[in-house]
Protein backbone atom coordinates (compact mmCIF):
# COMPACT_ATOMS: atom_id res chain seq x y z
CA UNK A 1 0.00 0.00 0.00
CA UNK A 2 1.28 3.45 -0.89
CA UNK A 3 1.13 6.38 1.49
CA UNK A 4 0.15 9.85 0.33
CA UNK A 5 0.54 13.38 1.71
CA UNK A 6 -2.51 14.41 3.70
CA UNK A 7 -3.14 10.98 5.16
CA UNK A 8 -3.73 10.82 8.89
CA UNK A 9 -3.19 7.50 10.64
CA UNK A 10 -3.87 6.20 14.13
CA UNK A 11 -0.73 4.59 15.60
CA UNK A 12 -1.58 2.63 18.75
CA UNK A 13 2.01 2.37 20.02
CA UNK A 14 3.63 5.60 18.88
CA UNK A 15 5.49 6.67 22.00
CA UNK A 16 6.58 5.26 25.33
CA UNK A 17 5.66 7.01 28.55
CA UNK A 18 8.93 6.50 30.41
CA UNK A 19 7.27 7.13 33.79
CA UNK A 20 4.72 4.32 33.37
CA UNK A 21 6.22 2.11 30.66
CA UNK A 22 2.97 2.32 28.70
CA UNK A 23 2.89 2.81 24.94
CA UNK A 24 0.47 5.56 23.82
CA UNK A 25 -1.50 6.37 20.70
CA UNK A 26 -0.66 9.26 18.39
CA UNK A 27 -1.93 10.38 15.02
CA UNK A 28 0.90 10.75 12.48
CA UNK A 29 0.07 13.11 9.59
CA UNK A 30 1.93 12.34 6.37
CA UNK A 31 3.49 15.41 4.77
CA UNK A 32 5.64 13.73 2.12
CA UNK A 33 5.96 10.13 0.99
CA UNK A 34 8.71 10.02 -1.63
CA UNK A 35 9.21 6.65 -3.35
CA UNK A 36 11.75 4.47 -1.54
CA UNK A 37 12.26 7.08 1.20
CA UNK A 38 11.11 7.49 4.78
CA UNK A 39 7.81 9.24 5.48
CA UNK A 40 7.96 12.89 6.50
CA UNK A 41 5.39 13.27 9.29
CA UNK A 42 4.29 15.42 12.16
CA UNK A 43 1.93 14.29 14.89
CA UNK A 44 -1.42 15.75 15.79
CA UNK A 45 -2.46 16.93 19.22
CA UNK A 46 -5.69 18.07 20.82
CA UNK A 47 -3.86 19.65 23.77
CA UNK A 48 -4.08 23.41 23.35
CA UNK A 49 -1.36 24.24 25.97
CA UNK A 50 -0.59 27.68 24.57
CA UNK A 51 -1.17 26.72 20.94
CA UNK A 52 -3.05 29.33 18.93
CA UNK A 53 -6.06 29.03 16.66
CA UNK A 54 -5.51 32.42 15.08
CA UNK A 55 -3.33 32.64 13.13
CA UNK A 56 -3.68 28.98 12.20
CA UNK A 57 0.06 28.77 11.44
CA UNK A 58 2.05 29.79 14.50
CA UNK A 59 5.83 29.30 14.72
CA UNK A 60 6.37 30.93 18.12
CA UNK A 61 6.67 29.77 21.70
CA UNK A 62 5.66 27.99 23.78
CA UNK A 63 4.35 25.44 21.26
CA UNK A 64 4.46 26.02 17.52
CA UNK A 65 1.49 24.50 15.74
CA UNK A 66 -0.88 24.57 12.83
CA UNK A 67 -4.55 24.67 13.81
CA UNK A 68 -6.63 22.19 11.80
CA UNK A 69 -9.96 22.78 13.50
CA UNK A 70 -11.95 19.58 14.07
CA UNK A 71 -10.83 17.15 11.34
CA UNK A 72 -13.66 14.64 11.84
CA UNK A 73 -13.96 10.92 12.44
CA UNK A 74 -12.17 9.88 15.62
CA UNK A 75 -10.55 13.34 15.63
CA UNK A 76 -13.56 15.06 17.15
CA UNK A 77 -11.69 17.67 19.19
CA UNK A 78 -9.90 20.87 18.19
CA UNK A 79 -6.65 19.65 16.67
CA UNK A 80 -3.20 21.05 15.90
CA UNK A 81 -0.27 19.77 13.87
CA UNK A 82 2.66 19.80 16.30
CA UNK A 83 5.46 21.67 14.50
CA UNK A 84 8.24 20.54 16.79
CA UNK A 85 10.98 18.28 15.39
CA UNK A 86 9.88 14.81 14.37
CA UNK A 87 12.05 12.08 12.94
CA UNK A 88 10.94 10.66 9.62
CA UNK A 89 9.24 7.27 9.85
CA UNK A 90 10.66 4.17 8.21
CA UNK A 91 8.16 3.29 5.47
CA UNK A 92 8.83 -0.46 5.71
CA UNK A 93 8.24 -0.42 9.47
CA UNK A 94 5.07 1.64 8.98
CA UNK A 95 3.81 -0.99 6.47
CA UNK A 96 4.65 -3.80 8.89
CA UNK A 97 2.77 -2.10 11.73
CA UNK A 98 -0.17 -1.50 9.41
CA UNK A 99 -0.32 -5.21 8.52
CA UNK A 100 -0.30 -5.98 12.27
CA UNK A 101 -3.18 -3.56 12.91
CA UNK A 102 -1.06 -1.23 15.07
CA UNK A 103 -1.33 1.52 12.43
CA UNK A 104 -4.63 2.25 10.69
CA UNK A 105 -5.73 4.93 8.25
CA UNK A 106 -8.04 7.48 9.87
CA UNK A 107 -8.78 10.15 7.25
CA UNK A 108 -7.34 12.34 4.50
CA UNK A 109 -7.19 16.13 4.74
CA UNK A 110 -8.88 18.06 1.97
CA UNK A 111 -6.50 19.76 -0.46
CA UNK A 112 -7.04 23.29 0.89
CA UNK A 113 -6.19 22.29 4.47
CA UNK A 114 -3.33 20.11 3.24
CA UNK A 115 -1.70 22.97 1.29
CA UNK A 116 -1.93 25.33 4.25
CA UNK A 117 -0.53 22.73 6.65
CA UNK A 118 2.32 21.83 4.29
CA UNK A 119 3.30 25.46 3.86
CA UNK A 120 3.26 26.00 7.61
CA UNK A 121 5.32 22.90 8.43
CA UNK A 122 7.83 23.67 5.65
CA UNK A 123 8.53 27.04 7.30
CA UNK A 124 8.77 25.73 10.86
CA UNK A 125 12.04 26.19 12.73
CA UNK A 126 12.41 22.47 13.55
CA UNK A 127 11.80 21.26 10.00
CA UNK A 128 15.07 20.04 8.50
CA UNK A 129 16.24 21.28 5.10
CA UNK A 130 15.63 17.83 3.60
CA UNK A 131 12.12 17.66 5.06
CA UNK A 132 11.39 21.19 3.84
CA UNK A 133 12.49 20.32 0.31
CA UNK A 134 10.33 17.18 0.21
CA UNK A 135 7.33 19.11 1.57
CA UNK A 136 7.82 21.94 -0.95
CA UNK A 137 8.04 19.32 -3.74
CA UNK A 138 4.61 18.06 -2.66
CA UNK A 139 3.25 21.63 -2.62
CA UNK A 140 4.55 22.23 -6.15
CA UNK A 141 2.77 19.09 -7.40
CA UNK A 142 -0.50 20.22 -5.79
CA UNK A 143 -0.50 23.62 -7.53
Amino acid sequence: MAFFPGGIFRHERFYLDRATGVLHRKYPFILAAPPDRDLVVRTLTSRAHGRRKNPACFHGDPYPGFYLGVPGGALSLKTWVDLRAQDDLDVDEFHRLQRQGVVEWELDLDETALKAALDCVAGAQDTTRQQEQMIRDVLARLD
